[in-house]
């Protein structure tokens, strides 16, 4: 179960207070899918960020699986991020000289999974997003859908309880957002994740078990 409680976080720029997040509470259970909604620059990303253990909030707390995360050091955030969060994001962040296979066995071998047993895991992790017949392609010849789909594969490699996707269908068209979206319910669901989106496209946002929509900070039904 991921829980947040009274999340705040403000920024100051050019002498001005920006409120980004406003006392945000929610609770999503084990398993279930979660889309938080908005425009641009509402603080989507500032959110997941905090529940990824990238940045941290003003006050406020986060409960990851039973234990306060907002109070670990940046070693305990660290191994919280490796072992228990998989991020989608907009942009994939895919490594150009890499393979779609190595990038996906990447973050297990670094872990200190033996790199035959990565690469195993990561080849299973393709061929479920149906990317196993481009395993030895480079991001560079992928299509912004299908690098997607390896970032997603890749954010799964070390059997995180939690995935964080960030405006993960932002760069697509409408069939690509279609496919990717299909593809990160329906693996989140099968592998029994909890899974966050944050997006301003209403038909992804649909597929989720529950919708908040996060507006001039505050987080409402």
């Amino acid at each position: 179960m991921v829980e947040a409680r009274d999340l705040v976080k403000n920024y100051v720029s050019s002498g001005e207070t920006l409120h980004i997040l406003r006392g945000v509470n929610f609770t999503v259970e084990d398993g279930a899918s979660l889309a938080v909604c908005g425009q641009s620059g509402c603080g989507k990303s500032t959110l997941l960020n905090i529940l990824g253990g990238l940045d941290t909030p003003d006050s406020g707390c986060i409960i990851a699986g039973g234990r306060e995360i907002t109070g670990l050091n940046e070693t305990g955030l660290s191994a919280y991020r490796g072992s228990c969060v998989g991020f989608v994001f907009q942009f994939h962040h895919l490594l150009k000289d890499f393979t779609a296979l190595e990038n996906v066995m990447l973050p297990a071998f670094m872990s200190g999974v033996r790199k035959k047993d990565a690469l195993e895991k990561a080849k299973s992790l393709l061929d479920d997003v149906k990317m196993s017949h481009r395993k030895n392609h480079l991001p560079s010849e992928l299509s912004g859908g299908e690098r997607q789909r390896v970032a997603l594969a890749r954010a799964l490699i070390n059997d995180p309880k939690l995935i964080l996707a960030d405006e993960p269908t932002g760069n697509l068209d409408s069939e690509h957002t279609a496919a990717v979206a299909d593809v990160l319910y329906n693996e989140a669901g099968k592998l029994g994740k909890t899974l966050i989106v944050a997006t301003h496209d209403q038909t992804v946002a649909a597929r989720a078990s529950r919708r908040l929509t996060l507006s001039e900070g505050v987080l409402y039904e």
